[in-house]
């Protein structure tokens, strides 16, 4: 839920209260209610596909939210098609570790080595049967070498948005080639309308981070879209209030608007046909697009 335009942020208690980004002597802070967005339960487009550290994973799990569901939609996936699995970009293994929990071997593909240390810690501390069906790869998506064969692909997360248009076409065609006969490719993306993008290329959102840690966390993150170069960025100022002390951390992500009439091309210049298209309204101009690709042959 937001607040629309000439409203007001709602009162917090100050030791909560978001941290605006003027506090940063960064930009001016806008008026009360200027653009400024407060969501409960839904974030649109505000996933980050930058590396996070450890003390940003509560807030990139959040940043996750719109895209939390499908874990269940790529385990149902994955059981038609069997595996083995490539999980791209990964991260700390939010699908990796799941899919191995189930007997999926799983090779794990991510840029971000401290992220791939988290996922095989988790990974053993489930058991060594688990362990043993992971493999981590660290390495770009951009100019990515596979070495394998796959039953089924993961680019999820909006992971596809981390890849500039002029690359994603080689990696496609990548991920194809190791595509084993009726494999599959998955990947989700948060789609933006244009007439949306033009009439508000800037937007402000304040929101809560819920954790279970004793830490009270809010952000104001600030999304400017660059309509020439189909790009976006968003700043996160976050806040993390525990019992003694307040940290304020600035972090930012680069993402690719992805052209949706590009996008198939590309896929069937791979040689992947799309099997099915699941789309979830996020708001009156984002939704959550998922799309299944076969191998042609």
């Amino acid at each position: 839920m937001h607040t629309p335009s000439g409203t007001s942020l709602p009162v917090v208690p100050a030791a909560l209260a978001p941290v605006l980004p003027s506090r940063y002597g960064l930009d001016q802070e806008p008026a009360p209610g200027a653009g400024i967005r407060v969501t409960a339960d839904t974030l649109p487009g505000l996933e980050s596909v930058s590396p996070a550290d450890e003390n940003s994973v509560w807030l990139h799990d959040a940043l996750l939210g719109p895209h939390s569901a499908d874990i269940v939609r790529y385990l149902s996936l994955a059981r038609s098609t069997g595996g083995p699995v490539l999980d791209l970009g990964s991260g700390a293994g939010r699908l990796a570790v799941p899919f191995a929990r189930h007997g999926f071997a799983v090779e794990a593909v991510d840029r971000d080595a401290s992220a791939l240390e988290r996922l095989e810690g988790w990974a053993r501390r489930i058991g060594p049967q688990v362990a043993g069906l992971v493999v981590t790869h660290r390495a770009e998506l951009n100019g990515l070498r596979l070495e394998g064969s796959y039953r089924l692909a993961l680019l999820a997360g909006a992971m596809v948005t981390a890849v500039p248009p002029a690359s994603r076409p080689e990696l496609l065609r990548e991920v194809a080639a190791h595509l084993e006969t009726g494999g599959a490719l998955a990947l989700d993306y948060t789609a933006h309308q244009l007439p949306g993008l033009i009439a508000e290329p800037r937007r402000t959102w304040a929101f809560q981070v819920p954790r279970f840690d004793g830490i009270d966390e809010w952000v104001v993150a600030r999304q400017v879209f660059d309509l020439p170069s189909m790009s976006e960025r968003i700043t996160y100022y976050t806040a993390r209030t525990g019992k003694l002390s307040t940290e304020r951390v600035v972090l930012t992500t680069d993402k690719w608007i992805v052209d949706p009439e590009r996008l198939v091309a590309e896929l069937q210049s791979a040689g992947l046909h799309i099997e099915g298209r699941r789309r979830h309204r996020i708001d009156e101009r984002t939704e959550s697009v998922l799309l299944v690709c076969r191998t042609d042959d």
